[in-house]
């Protein structure tokens, strides 16, 4: 090695892989929490004896928290600090599920998915800005994509957890013990304890652990409402904001509306096929994030979201126009295909803009408010005219992600295999 090497290597940010390690747990939680909802939503329709509609604000009702608790996560990230805010999450999340679990009722399920929701939403404020310091600069849109692979490890893991603590199979194990401490017609709501246990021990790993003693530059920090104003004014951050908008929705409208397609125009289980394939649409998504890893080593962000943007688009009209062969393997391709776009999004902006990037971390996480209306969307123009045509709406929203990839002007470059024997 060099001198000049040695110099640059002592000189670069030191990364601190343990934060990174607990950025991952707390992206495995959040996918737990927010996707098992696509699992139970039959039998919390059967369990209360809902109309579509009222089951239809349940999930909005947790999404909708985003798009309100984000840029004041920010805020309060400035003046408590990540390691205060990640425990407080923590621990109101223990709180929020034990509450369900005591007081089982659609209100209080409602309210429940109201606060988790928001602890979401701080959580996502505060773990993006660490991930991207904690890693490296250079290295965010990698260690991005590879959150977003335990993010879509943990969805396809949560039906097959809901299967274990609700299934016929489940008589002799820790799942009846679970079961028997909620209602006989509820037994999901034992997957509420469940989820109060993982928070509660987030909530005591962030009190224990060490974090490292170092300053958020300027850039880093949360300002005033000024900082907000200053970035509103820029129309990247708009357009980013856009982008995480359409993806959350593309995600959510596609997750939420595949078994209803599938039972409407091919006359398959939702039960069984649908459920299934549903799983295989978070099973493709993780497989595609652990290609995604690979591929953003030698292919630069924009181009790789250009080539996913038109995989996603020519995959949603193979899925809604052929034949149920057809149907059940574009479906989870469709998995595959988005599974970069959330990651190399989120990078892109905060690469994109110069400073207040825990401010454009609170922007960008209201986007996710996208997960609440696009879902409802689909279902207005389902109900008016079909459902095929509501999901094809979707190609909208798919073309402005395919629209970043050429216009996106990152102020820092994702590190390529290339990019870096050109700095050699």
């Amino acid at each position: 090695m060099s001198m000049e090497e040695s110099i640059n290597k002592a000189q670069a940010p030191k990364r601190h892989l343990h934060i990174v390690f607990l950025v991952m747990l707390i992206f495995f939680v959040i996918s737990l929490v927010t996707n098992i909802l696509n699992s139970i939503i039959v039998d919390v329709k059967k369990s209360f004896d809902l109309s579509l509609v009222m089951t239809g604000f349940l999930p909005f009702s947790f999404f909708i928290a985003y798009g309100i608790m984000s840029i004041p996560a920010g805020f309060l990230s400035e003046r408590f600090g990540s390691k205060i805010l990640l425990s407080f999450s923590f621990l109101l999340m223990t709180l929020a599920s034990l509450g369900f679990v005591f007081v089982p009722t659609y209100f209080v399920f409602s309210i429940t998915l109201f606060v988790l929701g928001s602890c979401m939403a701080i959580l996502q404020v505060i773990i993006n800005p660490m991930l991207r310091s904690a890693g490296g600069k250079e290295h965010f849109a990698f260690n991005s994509v590879a959150a977003q692979l335990v993010f879509g490890g943990a969805s396809f893991a949560s039906p097959y957890l809901y299967l274990y603590l609700v299934g016929d199979h489940a008589s002799e194990n820790w799942a009846t013990s679970l079961r028997s401490l909620v209602p006989e017609n509820i037994p999901w709501a034992s997957l509420y304890i469940v989820f109060s246990v993982f928070s509660f021990a987030l909530f005591l790993l962030t009190g224990l652990i060490k974090y490292p003693n170092y300053e958020k530059v300027k850039d880093e920090k949360v300002g005033d409402t000024s900082s907000y104003w200053e970035l509103l004014k820029n129309k990247y951050t708009i357009l980013y904001f856009i982008g995480i908008f359409c993806y959350v929705g593309v995600e959510q409208g596609i997750g939420n509306w595949i078994s209803h397609f599938l039972q409407e125009y091919h006359q398959l289980d939702p039960q069984t096929v649908g459920a299934n394939t549903v799983a295989y649409f978070w099973a493709m998504l993780t497989f595609g994030c652990l290609l995604g890893l690979a591929l953003l080593k030698i292919i630069d962000s924009r181009k790789l979201l250009i080539g996913a943007s038109v995989t996603t688009i020519l995959c949603l009209f193979f899925a809604l126009l052929g034949n149920a062969p057809s149907a059940l393997f574009a479906f989870p391709m469709l998995g595959f295909s988005i599974s970069v776009m959330w990651s190399i999004i989120f990078s892109l902006g905060l690469n994109s803009i110069k400073s207040n990037h825990g401010s454009l971390s609170g922007i960008l996480c209201t986007g996710i408010a996208g997960g609440a209306i696009f879902p409802f969307i689909v279902g207005m123009i389902g109900e008016a005219i079909s459902l095929k045509t509501a999901l094809f709406f979707l190609i909208i929203p798919l073309t402005f992600i395919l629209s970043i990839g050429f216009w996106a002007k990152p102020l820092v470059i994702n590190k390529t295999i290339e990019s870096k024997s050109n700095s050699k």
